[in-house]
Order: structure tokens, then sequence, then C-alpha cells
């Protein structure tokens, strides 16, 4: 069930209840609504606790969340229009007095509305009376949909699967780890999403020559989502023809125990499959407690988080989808039935339609058998063929499809309570987009689906540590497919789904009414639909379409308007006109483009306007392509006072002035400011920020007008802050900034009033204990050495370093923290070699050195240097001739790349010795360089142990 609505909106009441004088006059009924919504939500969790999956729950579930979200809107509204207004002492009441009566009608407004909520609430109960949620098992519509779909998946290992392709491999590797006594790894897992053929591979291990022989005895227990320890224990025992009458009457311990004693006297394999969690794992670890013993288990789960809990010497056998070819092969086996016979050639256009659909699979085996026995069945009518080719996956979500939705449907009735809005939340994407974490996160937050911690421990956890952590949980449970690891954290940065989990998560989000997706070809149902809380646009649509007023969140995926319908203005004739007649009739033709540009500011403006003065409780709005916007943004967007988060980059407008209308925005956590103007390169931002003092990340211009001067220094809950500078900011301002993370500046860096004399006598300009990654970007002026010395003073926990501006000399290492792990120079213009002063970096693993960082002539890796190195990329460096590496230098190197050094004479040849070099680029280098590295060449001896040698563009 959905907890995340109903919560979000206690969490509103809760926070404006601190206050007592704020609630004068809806006192009573703000305490009634909390009641009713504390109700609402015991009500969920009793029935999640038991599973209940009946038309009645969903529907009331999302009248729940109907609910909840009109009462955190109402809630708030109070909060932001009356409560806020009552502080401030007796100035304020003064100011106040003009504007009582306006007051007074909003608060019996806010008053009736609440009355309203809840009577609604009220109403539900009553309703929900009529119905006994603890009958929902067993008068109702009988078990579960999730108990129903985990028996029909019950595998028997004596049942062996025909069509199996590419597992042999798999079974090679897990056989060796099986096999080796001398390892102290007892516990081996298979983890992957479900179809991938976990327990197919444990089916081969189980039957195969080898393991028969090793181990005395064998045993097969399917364990299953609902794990009951007593009877897994049992069952392992009567495999073993152990199991005594007496067995079923004492209690677990001395299960455990005898099973225990058994293991540590008997060379025993024992294949738990489908082990779902890990109160499943610790509840049946105690009967695998033998610790001198050559017994080995074999388990198979979804669930990655398993394996360390499992065993600390444990293996983990990530099994990966099947490539295309090896997906051609297995669905050959079973949509030609005939493939097999002497002689038997397929099709052309059979084999033609076969491999495009095939695609569509993703390298999931069990959406290849399933789509492989549809085709086989209209085998060989081309007629049939061409109809399943026509709609691929609605013929893998009916049928005999409904097999492959319920097999990954189960991974969604596995989560908890907290993860399935994360979850749904991620069908808003379009199909195959790699979603940006970072940008996720902050949805995620601005939603109210995730929130802080502060109960849990002396800190807490914020919401985006929460946030990160349930994205880890969903990566651990293979619901989502990780694309990119940051380099110094290694935490997720972007990731996908498979093709057919996001099915599955469209299906559920369809089913539980958790968002729509609009494009051109169903915009015109939003017209119809009343209540529409978050709408995806995957394609352009005219917003206008949308009839909800309570509208909440509003995602972009296409331009805000794409060129196709820009040239839907003007007559295809009049465009036709001014293509062929422009040289004949210029003043007809700039009246024709100041008609079409006047009707198109017109038709912008409309977008603006309609979306500003129709969906007032909007808190999420995000365009990610940007494109032409208008005029300018219009003031209207201060009407927005519930906004959260505000993606405005890549949009497009004539004027370089953003609204002074945005300080009305006091509830945002998010904002993204990084809009360009066809009038100038500068933008100018007004002097209201600092009134946002919810404010989380900010994204200022690349670059703001001369003009523009913000105060930030009330921000301080601000993590991200990306464009900062000291000619449009102060740098004061970061001191109050304690909770920073990510600090970018771009421009102009200059501290005021700096002691040059004496460093230490200068404040720290940081104070977060939390900054991970700085960036300094200039692409005209330099940075004053003794300044950036003194920012990296402060920057003790930074493990990130970019410096993209010129500075002459590398600060002394003491300045540099000691958790770097990523660092990327460039245009730096170093003169003395880095290298000494970067090697002493006890825990850097990747360096970038580009376009002139260096510019000197020599660079040396001396031995013992760079201990923890795994990469190192060297490009543009003008004026380097020799680089010399020494002997133990560099010993994890794994890859090397070397780009645009066109002075540069050979390879280093400490090279040799650098065993763990895996990958070695050579790119845009002169040809003579690349014979020698060439086989044949005089520097292919120091790089022949590389597995993997690419040269590109050596031509001249």
């Amino acid at each position: 069930m959905d907890f995340s609505a109903v919560s979000s909106a206690l969490k509103a009441i809760g926070e404006l209840t601190q206050e007592v004088t704020s609630l004068w006059g809806v006192d009573e009924q703000v305490e009634g609504l909390a009641s009713e919504l504390r109700w609402m939500q015991s009500f969920l969790k009793v029935a999640d606790a038991r599973k209940v999956d009946h038309e009645v729950i969903r529907t009331s579930v999302v009248e729940i969340r109907e609910l909840a979200y009109d009462a955190e809107d109402v809630i708030e509204m109070f909060a932001l229009k009356v409560a806020s207004k009552r502080k401030g002492g007796f100035s304020n009441c003064i100011k106040r007095s003009a504007s009582f009566l306006k007051e007074g009608c909003l608060l019996h407004q806010i008053k009736s509305e609440i009355e309203k909520i809840t009577a609604r609430i009220k109403e539900l109960a009553r309703q929900l009376q009529m119905y006994d949620v603890s009958k929902f098992e067993v008068d109702g519509e009988g078990p579960s949909s999730s108990t129903v779909r985990l028996e029909a998946r019950r595998p028997y290992p004596h049942v062996m699967d025909d069509n199996i392709v590419g597992l042999d491999n798999d079974v090679k590797k897990l056989v060796t780890v099986l096999l080796n006594e001398q390892s102290e790894c007892r516990v081996v897992s298979i983890c992957g999403m479900g179809g991938l053929g976990k327990t197919t591979l444990a089916k081969k291990i189980y039957h195969h020559s080898q393991v028969v022989g090793h181990f005395k005895h064998l045993v097969w227990i399917y364990v299953s989502q609902h794990c009951q320890k007593r009877k897994v224990w049992e069952d392992i025992l009567s495999e073993l023809l152990i199991l005594s009458e007496e067995d079923r009457k004492v209690n677990v311990e001395k299960l455990a125990k005898k099973l225990s004693s058994f293991f540590e006297e008997n060379k025993c394999l024992v294949i738990l499959d489908d082990v779902w969690n890990i109160e499943a794992w610790d509840s049946l670890k105690p009967a695998f407690s033998a610790r001198e013993t050559k017994s080995k288990i074999l388990l198979t789960s979804r669930n990655k988080e398993i394996v360390a809990d499992a065993d600390k010497n444990g293996f983990l056998y990530e099994l990966q989808e099947l490539d295309y070819n090896q997906s051609w092969k297995l669905f050959q086996k079973i949509a030609f039935p005939q493939s097999n016979s002497p002689g038997y050639k397929i099709d052309a256009k059979m084999k033609e339609l076969g491999e495009d659909m095939v695609k569509h699979c993703a390298g999931l085996p069990l959406a290849i058998i399933i789509l492989g026995g549809i085709l086989a069945t209209k085998y060989p009518s081309l007629t049939e063929w061409l109809k399943v080719s026509a709609n691929v996956k609605s013929y893998l979500n009916n049928n005999k499809g409904e097999v492959l939705r319920d097999v990954l449907a189960l991974s969604y009735d596995d989560l908890p309570p907290y993860l399935r809005p994360c979850f749904l939340y991620l069908s808003h994407s379009p199909e195959d987009y790699e979603i940006p974490v970072d940008r996720l996160i902050q949805l995620w937050v601005a939603e109210g689906i995730v929130s802080s911690k502060q109960e849990e421990g002396d800190e807490g956890q914020i919401a985006e540590d929460v946030a990160e952590g349930y994205l880890l949980e969903l990566a651990e449970r293979c619901m989502i497919q990780v694309r990119e690891r940051d380099i110094a954290t290694l935490k997720i940065r972007s990731f996908q789904m498979h093709d057919l989990m996001r099915d599955v998560c469209l299906s559920k989000a369809k089913q539980q009414k958790f968002l729509y997706i609009a494009d051109q070809s169903n915009a015109c149902q939003l017209s119809t639909i009343g209540r529409v809380r978050r709408v995806s646009a995957h394609k352009f649509f005219w917003i206008q379409c949308i009839k909800s007023p309570r509208l909440r969140s509003l995602l972009f995926f296409d331009e805000f308007l794409p060129r196709e319908e820009m040239d839907k203005f003007l007559p295809l004739t009049i465009q036709s006109y001014i293509k062929n007649q422009y040289e004949l009739h210029i003043p007809l033709i700039c009246f024709l483009a100041l008609f079409a540009w006047t009707v198109l500011a017109t038709k912008l403006r409309g977008i603006w306007k309609y979306m500003f003065n129709n969906f007032n409780f909007l808190r999420v709005l995000d365009y990610e392509r940007g494109g032409a916007a208008g005029c300018k943004l219009p003031n209207y967007i201060g009407k927005l006072i519930h906004l959260r988060f505000l993606r405005l980059r890549g949009l497009d407008f004539k004027s370089s002035k953003l609204p002074s209308s945005l300080g009305n925005l006091r509830c945002l956590q998010s904002l993204d400011l990084r809009i360009e103007s066809e009038c100038s390169n500068s933008i100018h931002v007004p002097n209201v920020l600092w009134r946002m003092q919810q404010l989380r990340h900010l994204y200022l211009p690349e670059e703001c007008n001369r003009k523009t001067k913000l105060k930030l220094g009330t921000l301080r809950n601000l993590q991200t802050l990306v464009n900062f500078n000291t000619k449009n900011c102060h740098v004061n301002d970061l001191i109050n900034m304690t909770n920073i993370r990510e600090l970018e500046i771009r421009g102009p860096f200059n501290i005021e009033d700096f002691n040059t004399k004496e460093l230490d006598k200068n404040p720290p300009i940081i104070q977060s204990k939390y900054l991970y990654s700085l960036s300094i970007i200039n692409e005209e002026g330099r940075i004053d050495p003794s300044h950036l010395a003194h920012l990296l003073l402060s920057c003790e926990n930074i493990s990130k370093l970019r410096l993209d501006v010129e500075i002459r000399r590398l600060p002394e290492y003491h300045y540099l923290s000691s958790n770097l792990a990523y660092m990327k120079l460039r245009r730096c213009k170093l003169g003395e070699d880095p290298m000494p002063t970067l090697a002493k970096l006890p825990y850097l693993s990747m360096l970038e050195l580009h376009e002139e960082a260096f510019i000197g002539k020599e660079m040396f890796c001396c031995g013992q240097a760079f201990a923890k190195l795994e990469s190192l990329s060297l490009k543009e460096l003008n004026f380097l001739e020799e680089w010399k590496v020494s002997e133990g230098a560099m010993p994890c190197l794994r890859r090397l790349e070397i780009q645009k050094c066109r002075q540069l004479k050979k390879l280093p040849d400490g090279l040799r010795f650098i065993a763990t070099l895996q990958e070695l680029k050579i790119e845009s280098m002169p040809k003579t360089f690349k014979d020698k590295v060439e086989e044949g060449g005089e520097d292919f001896c120091k790089v022949r142990h590389v597995p993997s040698i690419i040269l590109q563009d050596c031509f001249w």
C-alpha cells in the first residue's frame, strides 16, 4: 500500500501544530482531520500486513490517497496564506489590520474545506465498515494474487527444461566455486531479476555430474516469498531421509541443531530456491551454522543484499540477460518446431519478423520462451506472424504472456510499503530513458514520497540520504539496471529499467491511478478525467486539455513547443511563398514573419497563462528538453506557491530578465534557473532567492548580468549550489551553508579583505563537513593561488575536485583533501610537474589532465606513487615530450588514455610492470607514435600484456 501521501499530510499538520497560535480559528478542524488521517494510515497498514488484494481495497487506497493530497493542500494553503502572516509582533499586526476582512474570508474558506475533507473520510470509513478486511483472504476473492502467482511458479528439480541457451559458461564458473574445498566460501548466490533463468541455472548445477559425484547428499528446497523456517527445515530433513516423527514435535532449536550437526559430518549441497529477503535467510541460517564443514549452500534470489548477510566470504553471481545471438538461438528452438530436422530451412520473411520481434524481449529468457511459444502455435501461417509482429508487446502482456507479467509482478508484491511509490514513480520516464539519479531523488523528496528520518539517531538522515538508500534497495532487488556510478563515491548516478519490468511498473501505476502518461494521441482523454494528480508528457500536447485543478506534478520530456508545432501556425502556401519569393517581396516577407511571430508568442503566452491560472496546487514543474518558451517567464509564476521543484533549464526566452515574483515560491526545494535568452548571453536574476529558505538545490544561470547581486546567506538548507561566483554573489554567504555537499564555482572567485601574508588569519570559507564535490571553472580569467589554497584548506572532506581555470601553480599537498578519489585539471597551465604532489594522495583512483593542464616538457611518476590510481587520462598536453614511470608506480592502474599529446615521443618503460592494466587507448596521436605501439613496434613490448589496445584516428 502507498502510505506516502498520508504520511506527508500528517507531517504538514505536525509542522503547523508546533506553533499553537497559528491554529487559532481552525484548531478543532485540524485536530479532527489529523485524527482521521491517522485512522486511514492504520487501515492501510492492516490491509498491507494481511497482503489483501481485493478490488474494494484497491479502490479505497486510491480514494485515501486523494483525500490525503487534498488535506495536505488545504493545510499548506493555511500555512502560507494565513499562519505565516500571524508572525512578527505589533508591526506585523498593523500591516495585517488592513486585510483582516480578506483573511477572515480565507479562514472561513479553509475551515469549510477541512470540514468537507473530514466528512469525506468519515463517509469512506462508514463504507469500509461494511467490509471486514480480515475476511477478504477467506471470503473475498480467495487467496491473494501474490500467493497464486507464487504457487504457479513453484519449481520441481526433476523437471528439466530442454530449451536452455547460454548457461554453459555460468554452470562452469559456479561448479568450480562449489567444488573448491580450499575456499572459505560456504554460500553461493545466483541473483537477477525475475525471468532471467536463476532456477534453471540452479537445476543444471543440481544435475551436473561433477556436483553429483562430489557431494554425498543433494537437497532442493523451494523457499518462496512466505518463508516458514520449521517447514523448510523439516523438508530438508525429509529430503535427507532423516526426518522422524519425533522431529515433528520437538522445538525448532533442536531441529536446527540436528541439521547443523548433519552438515558438519556429511558433505552436502543444499539448494535454497527463491529466497526473497534477509529476514528469510536470518530465520533459516541457524541450521547452517556449522563452522568446520565441507557442505555448501546454493541459493537463488532477486535480492543481492542477502549475499553479504549470508556469508562474509560468500560468492555472488549476477546472471545477465542473453545477448542477441543467444536470444535468437533460444527463439528458434521454440518458435520453429522443425528447426532441428535435417535439411529444414526457415522461411526468409518469418526469419526477418522473428529477428525483429526477439529484440522486444531485451534478452529475458522467459519473455523469449513465451513469445516463441505464442508464435509456434501460429506456425507456419505468415499472416498470423504478421499480426503478432504488428503489436508484440500486447501479446507479451496477454494470454500466455500473463505468466511473464505475474513473474515480474512478484517483485512488486514483495516491496515494503515505503518502496512501492518510489518504484511506481519510475513509470513517468519514457521507454529506454536513462534516469539521472540526482534529479529523481529531488523529485521523490519534492513529491513527499521520501522524507527525512530525523527521529532515528542523533542527527538522523536527511531525505536525500534516505532516498539514496531506497534506490540502492531497488537495485539490490534487481528491479532497476545501474548504468553509471559516481567515480569517487560509487553511488548510482543513472539507471534504466528493463522494458518488461517497466511494463509492470506502468501497469501497476495505471491500476492505482498513480499518474497519467500523455501525448497527442491520448491528451484529449485528460479533459474527461476530473482527478489527475500527476501528468508525464512524453510528447508535446496542449496542456489546455488538462482539466484537473488539483494537479500536483507536470513533467515534460519534449520541447516546450516543438518545431513541427510551430510550422502549423502558418499555412503551407504561405510557408512555400516565403521560401520561393524571398528576394522579390522583402516587405511582404517581413510582415508575414512578424505575423507568424505574433501568433507564436500568443500561443506560448497562452500555455503559461493557462498553467499558472489553473494549476495552483502544482508542486513539480519540470522541463527536460527546454526549447522556445516565449518573450519572458510571466509574473504569474508567483501564483504557484506550493511549488517544491522547478526546472527551467534550456528554456529559451526573448527577455533575459527573470520575474521578481519568483520570491513568492517559498516552498521551493529545487530550483534550476539555467535558462537561455536570444537577446543576451547573461541572465538577470532578481535578489529574491533569499526568501526561499527551504531551498536544497540551486542551479544559477551559467552567466548572470552585472546588475545581478544575490544574497544567499539565508539558504542554510542548501546542499547543491551550481554556478556560484563572487561577481554576482557574496563569498561570505558560503559560511552559512553548513549543509552544502556539492559546490560549483563558475566565473570569478575573489575573497574580500583577504590577508595574503598570514593565510591562517583568514576565516574559513566552507563550514560544511558534508561537502564532497568542488568544481572551479573560469574560461576567461585566473584565480589567485592563495585564494584557491585557502578555499581548499576548508574543504577537508571533498572526494572530487575539478579545476578548470588558470592557476599556474598547484597548491601544496597539505592544502588538498586526503580523501580525494577523483581529480580533473584542465587549462591550469601548470609549469611544474604536478605528479610528485598528486602521487601522495592516498585514495586517488581517477586522474584527468586535459587541455594544457600541464605545460612543461617532462612528467615523472616515481616508484610507490599513486597506490590506488585505476584510471589516468592525458589529453591535449601539447608541450609534453617525455613521460617516465618507475617500477612500482601506479600498481592498480586499469585504464590509460593518451589523446592529442602530439609532442610525446614514446610510451614510458614502466608500463611493462603494471600487470593490472586492462585497456590502453591511443587517440589522435602522430602515426609515428602509433607505429611504435603496434605489434612489432619498439614500444609494443611495454604493453603486450594489455588485453585491450585501441588505436584511433592516428593518421598524421
